[in-house]
């Protein structure tokens, strides 16, 4: 293979990562739910003035949802192909891979909640002079 020919395939398999990432935000509505919590949480994180650590922790924990999510919706289209009628086994994989889902998104809540937490409600107890 010449470097050409790699350097190629590697441009086609972005290609084929970027078609998958639109195939998930077109028909998935959990993944605008997490994109738009993801925003206001970084938002936040900008605003509080977070350290580098912290950012590091909140990237990751977004990443993991939305890797949970596309995971699971690679599983849905799977099962769907492999299984066009109602199995129980089909229903299993799908309620797994919605439940790692589910998993991820509170997991995220609590990080979220444990960094975000604190200097939030040091910046809003200012306010109201509690």
């Amino acid at each position: 293979m010449t470097f050409q020919e790699f350097l190629y395939s590697r441009i086609r398999s972005f290609g084929h990562a970027f078609r998958g990432w639109w195939y998930v935000l077109k028909t998935q509505h959990n993944a605008w739910i997490h994109a738009l919590v993801a925003i206001l949480v970084f938002i936040a994180a900008f605003w509080l003035k977070l350290p580098a650590r912290d950012w590091a922790v909140l990237i990751l924990t977004v990443t993991m949802v939305f890797a949970a999510e596309f995971v699971n919706t690679a599983i849905e289209a799977v099962v769907d192909l492999a299984s066009p009628v109602h199995h129980p086994l089909a229903k299993v994989g799908k309620d797994v891979g919605a439940a790692a889902v589910l998993i991820a998104a509170l997991a995220a809540i609590l990080i979220g909640l444990l960094i975000l937490g604190p200097p939030l409600w040091i910046k809003v107890s200012g306010w109201l002079g509690v």
